[in-house]
């Protein structure tokens, strides 16, 4: 972590000056707002084009769209593990390319990340799994005692939290991944095809725990090829095709263009 020496350090992004218009949704500041966002990666590549978007505070959203629609690069740009090449991106009001480096471990602490492949670290028990993501973040060895037990059962782990990821079923190890990504209390999940590699019943379960998380006041974003579960859902659906947003309905179905569109700067 790039911390700057003898400088106080926020305890999250919500410590930081807020830099940017003043954009409100019914009175409130959106958590994610695009505006005009543009990504072009080597050879002219463009992956997202003049995309803007508003995520009011609390949504769960379903973001669709084929492989290669630029899902996967719009959350990588909510995270700042990516820059745009134009426009900007706003976490409640603070323009995340206004960050400085040594902060965005601190904005970082706002979103809990899942991801297909549960990325839990083989030689760890699901406690140590969580635990870890605490100790990175200086918590005290009382605080995680208290807290890993508290989000396993959250979770419906208690009875596994001895267990190594190869002791646990597909649903059951990503139950640890999104029990690792709320540790911090995020104010947003982002979930990156978290049933891709699950049976029909373990992913429906994940979705539930998804939709329970929200219920509390969480945002979730998740991204995802399931129709059914899409679906099911019936929250907003944003679809994505070419890199530019091109259906958004606030209860909506997995519905992909017929025909797919062309961007402009190709």
């Amino acid at each position: 972590m790039d911390i700057v020496r003898g400088e106080k350090q926020p305890e999250s992004i919500f410590e930081l000056p807020k830099e940017g218009p003043n954009i409100t949704v019914e009175g409130q500041t959106p958590i994610v707002t695009f505006d005009c966002v543009t990504k072009i990666f080597p050879k002219n590549r463009v992956v997202l084009e003049e995309t803007s978007l508003i995520i009011p505070t609390g949504e769960f959203i379903c973001l669709v769209g084929a492989s290669g629609a630029g899902k996967s690069t719009m959350l990588k740009l909510i995270y700042a593990e990516e820059a745009p090449t134009s426009g900007s991106i706003f976490f409640s009001g603070r323009d995340i390319s206004k960050i400085k480096r040594q902060h965005l471990p601190y904005y970082r602490r706002n979103i809990g990340t899942v991801f297909q492949d549960f990325k839990l670290l083989s030689r760890k028990t699901a406690f140590e799994n969580i635990a870890y993501a605490l100790e990175v973040y200086g918590k005290s060895t009382e605080d995680i005692m208290q807290e890993v037990p508290e989000i396993l059962d959250i979770v419906g782990l208690a009875d596994k939290a001895d267990l190594f990821p190869r002791q646990l079923s597909g649903g059951e190890q990503q139950r640890v991944a999104i029990a690792r990504a709320l540790i911090l209390q995020p104010k947003m999940i982002i979930a990156d095809e978290p049933t891709g590699n699950l049976d029909p019943e373990s992913a429906e379960d994940i979705i539930d725990l998804l939709l329970e998380i929200n219920s509390l006041g969480t945002t979730v974003i998740l991204a995802t090829h399931n129709k059914s579960l899409v679906d099911k859902i019936g929250r907003r659906v944003i679809v994505i095709d070419h890199g530019a947003i091109v259906g958004d309905e606030q209860v909506g179905k997995y519905i992909l263009p017929a025909k797919k569109r062309t961007p402009k700067h190709l």
